[in-house]
């Protein structure tokens, strides 16, 4: 096989063998390097750190952390306290501008305008409606009629304000 056709995962493979083939031999030779590999000085291990564990082996003891003690803050909270009582004043604070929103006021702000011409034309088209309604039945008293549609307009819009 020329090299020229080998895809790169087939020179991946390739590579890959020679490094198991050249361990290999390392390790039949009793762990000494050979001319290909160059030698490899191991890194020391770090240390453990035990914060929270007690080891039971006398070596290890040796890396246990002391225990932390909690320091006293309560001077620091009562300085924060007095610094906060003399920068903020309650009585410029208002309440109702803290409290939260209800999670649809905008979708309500957006559809106030819609409802306001919808409502118009709802009153519109009741009117047209009892003005039909009149019409029809011209045989009744036609004045009376005329005013028992006008309070039933005026009543729903007083209801509506």
């Amino acid at each position: 096989m020329a090299e020229e056709k080998l895809t790169p995962l087939e020179e991946e493979a390739l590579k890959r063998k020679e490094r198991l083939k050249a361990l290999k031999r390392k390790r039949e030779n009793g762990g000494e390097a050979s001319e290909e590999t160059p030698a490899v000085n191991p890194t020391p291990l770090p240390k453990p750190k035990f914060r929270s564990y007690k080891p039971q082996d006398e070596q290890l003891k040796e890396s246990v952390m002391p225990t932390a003690k909690p320091a006293d803050v309560s001077d620091e909270v009562k300085e924060q306290l007095e610094a906060a009582d003399s920068r903020v004043v309650m009585d410029d604070l208002d309440i109702t501008k803290l409290a939260p929103r209800k999670p649809d006021w905008d979708l309500k702000r957006d559809v106030a305008k819609k409802l306001e011409k919808l409502e118009k034309r709802t009153q519109r088209a009741i009117a047209e409606l009892i003005r039909d309604r009149l019409r029809l039945e011209q045989g009744d008293d036609l004045a009376s009629a005329v005013n028992v549609g006008a309070r039933a307009q005026l009543q729903e819009n007083n209801e509506d304000d």
